[in-house]
């Protein structure tokens, strides 16, 4: 069966061309990536349980969940948690499991999902700790049986379990490039080991105006290890020394940058933590607030508001396609050079098959003078062979392979 597929040149001028850009990312330990970090990692454990005990993904969806941020007391030189992190799962899956010997295994949700906060946060956030700090909780309960029956359809090709759409787009604009290595900078091992005070809850906004970049950038300082205001305004420095020599790196564009503008210190306001995320008292977080599929917000480019962490890997369309449109966009700017930008969308019909969306479409920047007909149909036959290939995704989101946020 051919595949729906249509090909056009872009109606807006490439993102570089244009005078506005707005460009968002969150980091590793900010509440919001926390959770969707939280429920993708409960996926991904909950994939593996199933395979190993019974040789196949049976249906699930862990994409929803809260976090309520705790509450602390906070000064130069260190603090304490007063009242815990709450950080809640909460999802739809096969909770009792008909095993080969005919006998009915109860699913361990408890377990997998409390070791998921456990190591996503252990991992994550250097000076938190998940059994003092965090409040643990899930709320897992069976599917309805319309979306069972879809996820347990016959067939080599899964059925869709939504009517959704997955958007993305390639090559990355400079100001996006330096907002995203920006945070990944922030964040690296190599800067916290020479900047222990730098939390990891980051979060990095990028404005360009024609060839002016402003970024502004708020991020959490560990207060154990800053001990008065001037070691404080230190390492702002540091934090602003460090983001602009990578910056001009990577533009010639004028770049500039204001760190913690929220400070106010005449009032003794800083952005202080204990631990290094303003989970623990400045913030709260939902799945799918945070950053979209290629691990930024972008405002100023198409992209699809679908949650992708914690839905299923089998047969989500949330999640595949969203996943599939960025590899897609990514392969043409890569194998077709007459291509300047490539925004791919595709969009799935509950109950039909993952390889045969409603529509897949590729809105194509060309350069002057290419052969329109001979770029149509690469490009046409790049987002077929991609689409063909959906089923391959799952193994590399459950590896975690693929980055979803």
């Amino acid at each position: 069966m051919s595949r729906n597929i249509q090909v056009e040149k872009a109606s807006v001028p490439p993102i570089e061309m244009q005078p506005l850009e707005i460009v968002e990312r969150k980091g590793v330990g900010h509440p919001d990536t926390l959770l969707d970090a939280i429920v993708e990692e409960t996926g991904r454990n909950l994939c593996r349980y199933y395979k190993r005990e019974f040789g196949r993904i049976f249906h699930h969806n862990v994409d929803k969940g809260s976090l309520a941020g705790g509450r602390a007391r906070v000064d130069f030189g260190g603090g304490e948690i007063l009242e815990p992190i709450y950080i809640c799962v909460v999802g739809r899956a096969a909770t009792d499991v008909l095993d080969k010997g005919c006998k009915i295994t109860r699913v361990p949700f408890g377990k997998i999902v409390l070791d998921s906060i456990q190591d996503v946060l252990r991992s994550t956030i250097r000076n938190l700790d998940p059994i003092k700090h965090v409040l643990m909780d899930y709320k897992i309960k069976a599917g309805s049986g319309d979306l069972t029956g879809v996820f347990e359809g016959e067939g080599k090709i899964p059925l869709a379990n939504d009517t959704s759409f997955g958007v993305g787009y390639a090559p990355l604009s400079e100001t996006e490039r330096i907002v995203y290595k920006t945070e990944q900078l922030l964040n690296s091992a190599a800067f916290k080991r020479k900047h222990r005070e730098v939390g990891e809850d980051i979060k990095v906004m990028g404005l360009r105006t024609d060839n002016e970049i402003k970024l502004t950038i708020a991020a959490a300082v560990v207060a154990k290890f800053t001990p008065d205001r001037d070691h404080y305004t230190g390492v702002i420095s540091d934090v602003r020394n460090a983001v602009i020599d990578q910056a001009v790196k990577l533009t010639d564009r004028k770049v500039s940058l204001e760190v913690n503008t929220a400070d106010r210190p005449k009032d003794g306001v800083f952005f202080l933590t204990v631990t290094g995320t303003s989970a623990e008292m400045g913030d709260d977080a939902g799945v799918g607030r945070g950053n979209r599929g290629n691990g930024l917000i972008t405002p100023c480019r198409p992209m699809s508001l679908e949650a992708t962490a914690g839905k299923n890997p089998v047969n989500h369309s949330g999640k595949l396609y969203n996943v599939l449109a960025q590899r897609a966009a990514e392969r043409i700017i890569k194998e077709e050079s007459r291509v300047a930008e490539a925004y791919v969308k595709i969009l799935s019909r509950i109950g039909h098959p993952l390889d045969q969306p409603l529509i897949a479409s590729a809105e194509l920047v060309v350069a002057d003078g290419a052969s329109w007909n001979n770029v149509r149909d690469n490009v046409a036959a790049i987002v077929d062979a991609e689409v063909a290939d959906v089923c391959s995704l799952q193994d590399l989101i459950i590896d975690g392979k693929i980055s979803l946020f």
